[in-house]
This record gives structure tokens, C-alpha cells and sequence, in this order.
């Protein structure tokens, strides 16, 4: 007995000694919030104050040495953070954190974006170089005055390494992976959609856009046919079904600006809710940076959101403009077919002759584990990313690729421009995935234009994969400036954007014909806009918690008249009361949205599962617990209604027996979410069980014991993917700001989880639950809580 006291008593010892030196190492790793920093790259004194909330104003004399501050806190805030994102560009997660991220890497390290990075460098001016130099010494200084390494190194057991100017490069890449497509998936889908099902079918099902949409010049596409009664026979594949699901759901955001002559001001208002996958520290981090030159006076006065491992403002207010972005979803690459040269099949035609593929060898690594070798195969215009069904190579020519892609010296130019007409003209030079910028001034000026250089197509529009061998299609370099569409001053004094369709016509075709989202948001933000003629901010921020279900309402009619029809059957009443009182809200107590939504959703990926079953077919057998991945489209809400409104008889989908049928088969489905999801008890098939936020820390999910220490409540949310507050577990709005330049006094600002990822910090989750219940906060920093001092 008293040996086996001992053993526990010595294992008692030896746990607590374990936690306590676990603990100081935490608290060793919190960042400095006071007192002086010594710093001899600075060339003179910066001050850091920081409010409740931990968001710091910089304010110093040279751009460098805000950059070299703004690094500081970067790192000591959000190292792990800017880690994650260089490794994802890169392809070198794995590495971190296991051969789990190997798949991820492989697919990643195609683009070689870490060489890629190194012709950016090179194209820098002396004045953007010294910048960016000057944020890496800030970054690794402020890592290297932690007391401890970020507490996620230990947990991983691994050792952060230095910052460096290519990361930060990468880190721009990452934002590219999020918001473009790395693989030419739309091209490929169409051209396979037109191959399975034949261009009526493929160009009903996959349309460019639908009535929904609500650009800014009102223009209106056409309309796909009504298929004939030929193109149903090739859907008679039998396939295994797939696993149901509505529209792809597009990450991108909200902004809208309005004129001076709508604003109580005189000054224009702007508003934008970026949407992207939520985490734990959240991705933006907030910061004011004042530049006061003590002869000229001052010289900068921003505020905004900064994306840690960049120097830069991203979106915000300097006092004369606020601009805000939305992914814009324009056709920035193109699938190129690869010809093989008819002397030699191993070699691929181009204008100037049969050429060699380049064989290029990339060692991937992954922790615990040996390293393996990934050959790349690279042609004249971009990496073989796949074959076609005929089994020739398929080449990927990305505007990522080029060294245009990242470019720190407009950002820093934006920062600083006076008016809206400044910025617009910034925009085309701007290196950052292709964003709808929204930008208003000080003088009630508003504007809109797509950001970043596009390309100039010859002898074909991008939509399908082509030979580009002969030389009668490519790129000639990128749209002259002057060519790109700009929307300025419009007559109406207001400007929206979605990640829909923006504009037609002729503009639309400079843009391309890229993966645009659902034009439901727009349509939802365009039609609030018109209802009144005098805004503040608190009518933006009530535009951005719009969470009213519009889509859903001829869905809601649509359930309801089939459910009475069939009231006979008790399954069909007992839903009756629920959609006829439905609320027509986004809201997590609603049972009745939650019904019309999977209603919906039942009934798109019905309709789809039995037209694409040809393009299916052939695919290889997935493992017996799965089923193939579904085949839909951002726009599939628009040919599926009008399939049902217009009944076609010749268009029933295999395995119906009318559209009746369809109908009842999307009620059959919804009943049975309610029995799978629910355990059968319709009081509790509410939005909110199934819209909870999921906003979690990475290390959580392999760690499930941190999240109750890291991860904020898992809370169910109002809103969804089809209106102004977007609203998905694990996805939602990133930030939400509304704010007049030259009043940002009177600016609101929300953002969710943290501006630091550390838990032990004073302000760890401060203002997360603002974001949660859409309470109203200032856009600028409050009152100084710690105070620093940078000397030089």
C-alpha cells in the first residue's frame, strides 16, 4: 500500500509539475501590451495604444516604420496564424502538422508558388522593397521577444522558423486559393457537362445567370431553352445516386455604397461584410495607423482590417475614402488543351514549333513521416493539371502565375488616394485576387471596378478548355486599364455588389464568364437600397442583418400548396401548420424555414442527380460508406423552378412519374431529414440546430479537449447562404463595417471570435458576442487601455 501511495503520490507530483511548467510557458507566450520596446531599425518613435478590445493605433513619421510595428504586433498576436497561411500557399502544411495535409500539399505545390514569389520580389520598387523588409524585421523581432513560442508550437512540438519577404508574398497566394479557382473546375464542368448531356441540356442546367441577378446597369442575359424531347434519353444512365446538395456555396461577401446626396453628411457611406471560412483567431486583424511627419504634418489616418503577414490596410477608411471589396468571381484562367506533336507524342505544339514538356521535381515533406518526391510537369502557358476524356493533358493558364498577381505598391498607393475617382484608377494596378471594389469619398463620390489586371483573350471567350497550338487563341498580356468597366456617380446614387453578375453586355465580356454566385444577395441589397432616399450607418448595418428568406418565398408557396393538396395524409398535415407560419426569416427558432430550405434543397438535388447521371458515369466507385459527390451549379435555383412551374412533360426526370412526383419526392425527402436529423420530433428540426456557428481554433479538431478553452459557444445563428447575412456552420461574415470617410466617429465595425489568438490575453473574445447579436460598435479604437513605446 505504501508503495503503490508513493507511485501515486510521485505521478500526482509530476502531473502538477507538468501543468505548472505548461502554464508558465502559456503565460510566457502572451504578447507585451506595455512599456518600451528598443528598436534600431526604427527611424524615429512609434507609439502603440491599445483599447479594451486590443485593436492598436500605430501612430509614427515613415510608412517602413509603421510596417516594422505592424509586424511587431502581427506576430505577437498571430504567428501561428501567419505560419498556416505561408505553409498553405506554399504546399508545406504537412509538414506542421502530418501527413493528413499531404493531399492538400501535393495539390497546392503544383503552382510552386514559393518560386513563383521569388519574380515578385524582383519586380518590387526600392521604396514597396523597404516596406516589406521593414515589416519582416518587425515580425521576427516580435516573435523572438515573446518569452515562449506561440502555445501552438508546443502542443504540435515544433519550432516556428523566421519570417521572410517570400512568405508574405505567400501569404497573398493563400487569399488566391480561397477565392479563385486553382484547378479550371468550371471550364472543365462545362466542357463535360456539353460532352454527357449535349449543349441544351448542359447550357439549361448551367446557365451564366438567372432572373435573380441584379447587376448595376439592369442588363438582363438570355435565358437558356427549354431543352427538346431528345436530350432526356442520355439520362437514362444508370448511376448510383449521389449525396444531395443545393448550389455550391460561393466565399465571398457584401458591399454597397451609397452617394453623398443620400447621406446626412454629404459624404458617401460604404459597407462591406467580407464572407469567408471562420476560425479561431479570426483572419483580419484590426488596427488604425496615423503617419504624422514633423514638418509636413500629418500624412495618414486609417482604419481598418489588416491581414496578418501583409503591411498593409485592406479594406477601411483613411478620412477622404472608404472602400470595401467582394470577391468578383471574373474568369481570370484558362484549361488549355495540350496537343501531342504528331513526330513525337511526348512533345506538345505551340505557335513556334513541338516543345518538350519542363519536368520539374518538388520534395514535399510530412512530420513523422518520410519525404516523397512530387513531379510537376509545366508547359509554355502554365502546369499540367489533368487529362481530358480523350486523355490528352490539360494545361492551366493562371493570372496567379504571373508576377502582376501581388503587387504591395498600389495597396500602399490605395491607403493614401483622396478621392473615389484616385482609387479606381489605383485599382487596375492592384495585385490581389480579382475583387469588386466599392470605394465612396469624403465629397459624396462613389465608384465600382474589378481590381487587378485582366486578361486579354484572343479567338475565344475562356469558357472551354481550348488548343491554344495553332496560335489563333491566347492572351495578349492583360485589358489596357482604360478598357476595364468602371461604374462612377450612377445616376441612382447607389452601387451594390454580391459576387453576382456586376454588369452585361459588352463590359461583361472583358470581365469573362467566371463562376458568379447566385444573385439572390444582390437582389436583396439592391431592392433595400431603393426602398428609401436618406441612409446613416445604422441602415447599413441593418442591410447587412437582413436575414429575411426572399429566395425562399416561391419555395414556401410552392411546399405549401403540395401539402394541401395532400392533407388527407397526416405526414403531409402535421408540416402544414410550420410552412403556412414559416415567418419567411433566416431566424434559429424558425421549424418552418428550416422545412422550405431542405424542401429546396430535396428538390434541386433530385432534379440534378437524374440529368447528371451521364456525367457520372465512369467515374470511379467511391468507398461503400460514401456516395458520389454531387453535380450542381451556383445558378441551379433558376432552371429547376422553371422545370416546375413550366412542367414540361417531356423533360420528368428519370425515375418520376409526373413533376407531381418530383414534388411529393422533395417532401418524402424533407420528412425523412426530419426523422434523421431531428429523431422525428419536428419541434426540434428548428434553423438553429442546423445553422449552429462552428467557428473553431485548427488544433481543436485534433485536440477536442482545447475547444473548451479556445473555440467561442457553438451558438445556433440567424441568417443562411441566400441573403445579406450569410450564415453557414464553419462560414459567415468575416467582418461588417459601415462607415463615411471624414466621420468614421460615427462608423460601425463588427468582427467575430478575436483579435488575438492567445487565451489567455484580456481581450481574448472581446467583442465576438457584438458579432454574434449584431449590436452596434464603434469603427474606431476606443479609449487607450496599455500604451507602448518603439524607440529607435
Amino acid at each position: 500500500m505504501r508503495q503503490a501511495l508513493a507511485a501515486v503520490g510521485t505521478l500526482t507530483v509530476l502531473v502538477l509539475l507538468v501543468s505548472l511548467w505548461a502554464l508558465v510557458q502559456l503565460r510566457s507566450s502572451l504578447p507585451l501590451l506595455e512599456g518600451p520596446v528598443t528598436a534600431p531599425e526604427l527611424s524615429a518613435v512609434v507609439t502603440v495604444a491599445r483599447d479594451a478590445h486590443g485593436v492598436p493605433t500605430l501612430t509614427g513619421r515613415t510608412r517602413a516604420d509603421l510596417a516594422w510595428v505592424l509586424g511587431y504586433l502581427h506576430a505577437q498576436e498571430r504567428f501561428f496564424q501567419m505560419d498556416g497561411q505561408r505553409r498553405l500557399a506554399a504546399g508545406e502544411l504537412a509538414e506542421l502538422a502530418g501527413a493528413p495535409l499531404l493531399t492538400q500539399d501535393r495539390e497546392h505545390r503544383l503552382h510552386r508558388f514559393r518560386s513563383r514569389a521569388t519574380a515578385v520580389l524582383a519586380a518590387m520598387t526600392p521604396d514597396e522593397r523597404a516596406v516589406l523588409d521593414a515589416y519582416v524585421g518587425g515580425v521576427n523581432r516580435g516573435l523572438g521577444d515573446l518569452g515562449a513560442v506561440p502555445f501552438e508550437y508546443m502542443l504540435l512540438r515544433s519550432t516556428p522558423a523566421p519570417w521572410t519577404a517570400e512568405d508574405t508574398v505567400l501569404t497573398v497566394y493563400t487569399m488566391y486559393f480561397d477565392l479563385q479557382e486553382a484547378d479550371g473546375l468550371t471550364e472543365r464542368r462545362r466542357a463535360h457537362s456539353e460532352e454527357a448531356l449535349g449543349p441544351p441540356l448542359a447550357a439549361f442546367l448551367f446557365p451564366e445567370g438567372t432572373s435573380w441577378d441584379a447587376p448595376l446597369d439592369g442588363s438582363n442575359l438570355p435565358m437558356p431553352a427549354m431543352p427538346d424531347g431528345q436530350v432526356t434519353k442520355r439520362a437514362h444512365t444508370p448511376v448510383a445516386p449521389s449525396d444531395r446538395s443545393t448550389e455550391p456555396a460561393s466565399l465571398g461577401s457584401n458591399n454597397w455604397a451609397v452617394g453623398g446626396a443620400l447621406s446626412s453628411s454629404g459624404a458617401a457611406i460604404v459597407a462591406n461584410d467580407m464572407h469567408l471560412g471562420l476560425r479561431v483567431p479570426n483572419i483580419w486583424y484590426r488596427a488604425r495607423l496615423m503617419l504624422n511627419d514633423k514638418d509636413a504634418g500629418p500624412l495618414l489616418n486609417i482604419t481598418g482590417v489588416t491581414l496578418p503577414g501583409a503591411p498593409t490596410i485592406v479594406a477601411g477608411s483613411n478620412g477622404k475614402i472608404a472602400w470595401g471589396f467582394t470577391n468578383s468571381y471574373v474568369d481570370t484562367s484558362d484549361v488549355v488543351v495540350l496537343e501531342p506533336a504528331e513526330e513525337d507524342p511526348a512533345l506538345y505544339r505551340t505557335p513556334t514549333g513541338a516543345r518538350p514538356l519542363n519536368r520539374v521535381e518538388e520534395r514535399i515533406c510530412a512530420k513523422g513521416a518520410a519525404c516523397e518526391i512530387l513531379p510537376i510537369e509545366e508547359s509554355l502557358w502554365g502546369p499540367v493539371i489533368g487529362v481530358d476524356r480523350q486523355g490528352r493533358k490539360l494545361a492551366y493558364r493562371w493570372i496567379a502565375h504571373d508576377p502582376v498577381a501581388v503587387n504591395l505598391r498600389s495597396m500602399l498607393e490605395l491607403e493614401r488616394a483622396d478621392t473615389s475617382r484616385d482609387a479606381l484608377d489605383i485599382a487596375h494596378r492592384l495585385g490581389i485576387p480579382h475583387q469588386n471594389l466599392v470605394v465612396g469619398d469624403a465629397q459624396g463620390n462613389i465608384g465600382w471596378t474589378v481590381t487587378t489586371p485582366l486578361p486579354q483573350r484572343f479567338g475565344f471567350d475562356g469558357r472551354l478548355p481550348v488548343s491554344w497550338a495553332d496560335g489563333s487563341k491566347g492572351w495578349s498580356g492583360y485589358l489596357a486599364p482604360d478598357a476595364v468597366p468602371v461604374v462612377y456617380n450612377p445616376e441612382n446614387q447607389r452601387i451594390w455588389t454580391a459576387n453576382s453578375r456586376v454588369i452585361g453586355g459588352e463590359a461583361l465580356g472583358k470581365l469573362g464568364f467566371g463562376a458568379y454566385a447566385h444573385g439572390s444577395r444582390a437582389h436583396q441589397i439592391r431592392d433595400r437600397l431603393l426602398t428609401k432616399q436618406r441612409f446613416d450607418e445604422e441602415d447599413m448595418l441593418a442591410i447587412q442583418l437582413d436575414d429575411r428568406g426572399v429566395l425562399l418565398e416561391r419555395w414556401q408557396g410552392l411546399m405549401l400548396q403540395r401539402l394541401r393538396a395532400g392533407a388527407g395524409n397526416p405526414h403531409y398535415a402535421s408540416l402544414i401548420p410550420e410552412v403556412e407560419n414559416w415567418g419567411g426569416r433566416a431566424v434559429p427558432a424558425s421549424i418552418g424555414y428550416r422545412l422550405v430550405r431542405t424542401f429546396r434543397s430535396e428538390l434541386i438535388g433530385a432534379v440534378y442527380d437524374a440529368y447528371t447521371a451521364p456525367m457520372r458515369a465512369g467515374e470511379p466507385v467511391p468507398a461503400s460508406s460514401q456516395r458520389p459527390r454531387p453535380i450542381t451549379s451556383k445558378q441551379a435555383d433558376g432552371p429547376v423552378w422553371r422545370l416546375l412551374t413550366e412542367r414540361p412533360a417531356h423533360l420528368v426526370p428519370p425515375g418520376y412519374q409526373s413533376w407531381d412526383a418530383v414534388v411529393d419526392a422533395g417532401i418524402a425527402k424533407t420528412l425523412s431529414a426530419v426523422t434523421s436529423q431531428a429523431g422525428g420530433r419536428l419541434g426540434a428540426f428548428t434553423w438553429g440546430a442546423a445553422n449552429r456557428a462552428e467557428i473553431r481554433h485548427p488544433l481543436t479538431r485534433a485536440v477536442p479537449g482545447l475547444s473548451l478553452f479556445l473555440n467561442p459557444p457553438n451558438e445556433p445563428q440567424p441568417g443562411d447562404l441566400y441573403q445579406p447575412r450569410v450564415a453557414s456552420p464553419g462560414t459567415g461574415a468575416s467582418e461588417r463595417f459601415a462607415v463615411a470617410p471624414g466621420h468614421e466617429g460615427t462608423g460601425i465595425f463588427h468582427m467575430p471570435t478575436s483579435q488575438t489568438g492567445h487565451p489567455l490575453s484580456p481581450y481574448y473574445m472581446i467583442g465576438h458576442e457584438d458579432w454574434v447579436r449584431g449590436r452596434a460598435t464603434s469603427f474606431l479604437p476606443g479609449e487607450p487601455k496599455w500604451q507602448m513605446v518603439f524607440q529607435p
